[in-house]
């Protein structure tokens, strides 16, 4: 018996597995699905790993802004990694059961990796802010000492974002019911089945995410009406079209993964509509990991010119 095993058995805890419910219910949307999330797994796999051994292989990639997009497609990789295999199992088994061990784990890399997201995203408008109003200093700025510090924070603070939602959710009791309504082990879906008094949890939960968001939404947005203020001040349209393929690729993933995970938890906090909720996560949880390495590889010359090479030194 693993050790949240027996600290949730001391809450009072009878629930030793769970049940995943899945995506959708009717049977016969089940296997074209599967194929489907299965080509997505392998595309959001194979785009991420192909980004980073890409950025690791050739010297002109690295700078701030890649080692940044390679920290990106890392969490991108490590969250469908942990998502995707669990929600391809709901279509071919009649039942999708997950231990209390196994969904915790789950849950805690889950919130891990969605937190560091949030900085990294953080990282890179700060990144592109210096590259833009202060190129001169960009070298001293953005040292690979600052770079790494700043993945260090964004790892550090999503380890301690992650400690905070599983460390709740392993303090509540869960008795009879066990069927999580979603197809991963997620905060809303567990507070539902739980027990206990969820009042001080869901004050917790709604902390952490709020704190969160603000701090990582407020940099980005100081960050980018500094960028625009600047911009403003460029009278040409090179500086203009310079100042749009630095920061475009980054404004389409912020606003992919805020917006889609802000309609998420605004769709799943009423119970009645948990079924809408699960469906919109689909859109943080595999669509944005899969579309991320294509928004920053199939307009950027240095990544087409860093696959021509490497393919080149494959075939010679």
């Amino acid at each position: 018996m693993s050790t949240l095993q027996i600290m949730a058995m001391e809450n009072g805890s009878s629930v030793t597995e769970f049940i995943l419910v899945g995506l959708i219910d009717q049977s016969q949307l089940q296997l074209p699905l599967f194929f489907l999330f299965f080509l997505n797994y392998v595309v959001t796999v194979v785009g991420n790993l192909s980004l980073i051994t890409l950025i690791c292989l050739n010297s002109h990639l690295h700078t701030p802004m890649y080692f940044f997009i390679f920290n990106l497609s890392f969490i991108d990789l490590c969250h469908s990694l942990i998502i995707t295999p669990k929600m391809l199992m709901n279509f071919v088994s009649e039942q999708n059961i997950i231990s209390f061990t196994e969904c915790m784990t789950q849950l805690f890399f889950f919130c891990f990796f969605v937190h560091s997201e949030c900085y990294v995203l953080t990282a890179m408008a700060y990144d592109r802010y210096v590259a833009i109003c202060k190129p001169l200093l960009y070298t001293i700025t953005m040292s690979p000492q600052v770079c790494s510090l700043l993945m260090f924070g964004s790892y550090v603070m999503g380890f301690a974002g992650a400690m905070i939602h599983t460390g709740d959710m392993v303090r509540l009791s869960f008795c009879d019911l066990n069927t999580i309504n979603h197809y991963m082990c997620d905060i809303f879906p567990l507070l539902q089945l739980s027990c206990s008094n969820t009042f001080a949890s869901e004050l917790v939960e709604s902390i952490v995410v709020s704190t969160v968001v603000i701090i990582s939404s407020f940099i980005i947005f100081i960050s980018y009406a500094l960028i625009l203020s600047s911009v403003l001040h460029v009278s040409s349209a090179q500086g203009w079209s310079k100042a749009f393929s630095t920061c475009g690729s980054h404004i389409v993933t912020v606003g992919l993964f805020y917006g889609s995970g802000l309609f998420t938890h605004l769709k799943t906090s009423p119970a009645g509509s948990m079924g809408q909720g699960r469906f919109f996560s689909v859109f943080y949880t595999n669509i944005v990991p899969m579309l991320n390495p294509l928004i920053y590889s199939l307009r950027n010359k240095d990544v087409k010119y860093a696959l021509k090479k490497t393919l080149k030194r494959i075939a010679n």
